[in-house]
């Protein structure tokens, strides 16, 4: 073998076996009138190097309490091992508007789960009960406050609740579409996600920070964000746990001034926050590698986007559960 054809060849290979991220395609029954998406992996997240370590055994334990196991039991319901993704979709322009729809996926037995949301419905019907809409079951919860939130079986892979009937109807009706009902606008930004990310949240914002007042008085710099944030048409923040964490922030903003404008902003509130951290880790000495975190954060801008990240290793989580000497 030649050395242009070796070259060659152990690009394609390092290609081969490299883990490029894989665009993120949203839930279909996601609500139409979305502008704000959430991701979560539950899957990746429990077979990530860090939650087995730190994590897994203090889960376990929590859902193999009396009670907690005997309602997963008569569910047919073990949520290490049988949720694999959570999708969220919400809009509103308050929290009192506030309207969303939440899709689990993964293994249920729908009969067990409509057989427990029956007898929870006859132990405590003040706040659950069993209502019908059209042809459809739905579980019915009241919280003490708030809105009543309902909840369903689609199949044996998805169930479905939200806080209006019409949604939950609304998200039945895209079962068997071939295309998810969100804005083109939102579906171009959740595509833009890394599909491999343990959550990742994806928000259209054009127009919702136009009468942001930032307060004065703060220990950090965030002036420049009164001005800045009017101008920011979408934000996403993607999280990835495996044998460290990632964060990357992603502002799109109208204009490349008003990326630049963002940029100033966010290296204002970085060195505030570096500034914090001696005093921080003086108060708890376990907050030490908490400056080897700052150390990590960086803002660069791409045209319209600004793009801050930062990495915590998992020796330096491990340090802070521990305890830093």
């Amino acid at each position: 073998m030649s050395r242009l054809s070796r070259f060659v060849f152990a690009v394609a290979l390092a290609a081969g076996f490299s883990a490029p991220a894989r665009a993120a395609e949203p839930d279909k029954l996601l609500p139409k009138d979305a502008d704000t998406v959430i991701y979560f992996n539950m899957k990746q997240l429990v077979g990530s190097d860090i939650i087995k370590k730190y994590a897994l055994e203090q889960l376990k334990q929590a859902l193999d309490g009396q009670e907690a196991k005997k309602l997963l039991e008569d569910m047919g319901l073990d949520p290490l091992k049988d949720i694999e993704t959570i999708w969220a979709g919400s809009s509103g322009k308050d929290q009192t508007d506030m309207k969303g729809l939440l899709i689990i996926h993964g293994k249920f037995d729908p009969e067990k789960l409509l057989k427990a949301a029956d007898a929870a419905s006859k132990k405590d019907g003040d706040k659950f009960s069993i209502v019908k809409d059209g042809g459809t079951t739905l579980f019915k919860y009241q919280p003490d406050e708030g809105n009543p939130v309902y909840g369903t079986v689609v199949d044996e892979t998805t169930v479905v609740a939200a806080n209006d009937k019409k949604i939950v109807a609304e998200a039945l009706k895209q079962k068997d579409a071939t295309k998810p009902a969100i804005s083109p606008e939102l579906v171009a930004l959740v595509k833009k996600q890394d599909a491999k990310a343990t959550m990742f949240v994806a928000s259209i914002t054009k127009g919702k920070f136009k009468d942001i007042k930032v307060p004065g008085q703060l220990p950090v710099d965030l002036s420049g964000f009164e001005k800045a944030l009017p101008n920011t048409d979408s934000m996403s923040i993607v999280l990835k746990v495996t044998g460290d964490v990632t964060l990357e922030i992603t502002m799109g903003m109208k204009d490349e001034d008003a990326a630049e404008d963002m940029a100033g902003a966010m290296s204002k509130l970085v060195d505030g926050i570096k500034g914090l951290v001696p005093l921080v880790t003086a108060a708890d000495p376990r907050a030490k590698p908490l400056a080897d975190v700052v150390k990590t954060i960086k803002t660069d801008v791409k045209k319209k986007d600004v793009v801050t990240s930062a990495k915590i290793t998992g020796d330096e989580i491990g340090k802070m559960i521990k305890g830093a000497d």
